[in-house]
């Protein structure tokens, strides 16, 4: 199965009040596992850069001035994603907004919703009342991503990547017992041999285990027979 893991960096958080996607980053996953196979593309956004994105993500508008506009890279984003690979996000809705309106500004057609794996949902899920934010779930699986100190839509992905696998169950899916299941000690080895009593048995045990017997009702060693208790 071929899914791509991806992230974009953004002018703001709305598309129609003039925001523009100005970098996405895409990994290969098949068959839940990471390839060689990357997508990455800085986009000049014919606009301004804004002081709060830029201090997310570092990217100004004269660095992005020398690349170029989406209608000249949209063909090869869209060769990489191909026609049916799931498309994984954190927040998918958000870097969906974004893609949609692009493509659709460049006269091509949204990529389906149904497409579409979030990963802060099946965080949500997963861990409800927990933060869910990607550094976050690095700190709960312990992925390293010291080296993230802006937002960047390549290194994102990849991080976003290794949490994905996590999410679903590790690298190793399919031998986990569940998220319930607990260890279950197996003994292994030859059956322990225990000593056979070897002292015999007293009077006063004999006589209580004859007065114990006489106070059970229709016991199931009798049963069929005439229920009638053992006597001295």
């Amino acid at each position: 199965m071929r899914e791509i893991v991806f992230d974009t960096e953004t002018t703001g958080f709305d598309p129609t009040n003039g925001d523009r996607v100005v970098e996405i980053g895409c990994v290969e996953m098949i068959d839940g596992l990471p390839t060689d196979k990357t997508y990455h593309q800085y986009i000049n956004p014919e606009r301004d850069m804004p002081e709060g994105a830029f201090k997310i993500h570092g990217l100004s508008t004269e660095f992005l001035k020398g690349h170029p506009v989406f209608p000249d890279v949209v063909e090869a984003f869209l060769e990489f994603v191909g026609d049916d690979a799931k498309l994984v996000a954190h927040n998918a809705e958000f870097d969906m907004r974004f893609i949609n309106w692009e493509l659709q500004n460049a006269g091509y057609d949204p990529l389906s919703m149904d497409r579409v794996v979030d990963t802060l949902q099946i965080a949500r899920t997963k861990f409800p009342g927990s933060p869910n934010s990607l550094d976050a779930l690095c700190k709960r699986f312990n992925i390293e991503n010291g080296h993230r100190t802006l937002h960047g839509a390549l290194l994102d992905s990849e991080i976003l990547a290794d949490v994905y696998i996590e999410l679903m169950g590790g690298r190793q899916q399919g031998m986990d017992l569940g998220a319930d299941a607990k260890s279950v000690y197996v003994p292994t080895g030859p059956k322990k041999e225990r000593p056979k009593r070897t002292f015999a048995i007293s009077a006063e045990e004999l006589a209580a285990h004859d007065a114990f017997l006489k106070k059970i009702n229709d016991p199931l060693w009798l049963s069929g027979q005439d229920n009638e208790q053992p006597t001295d």
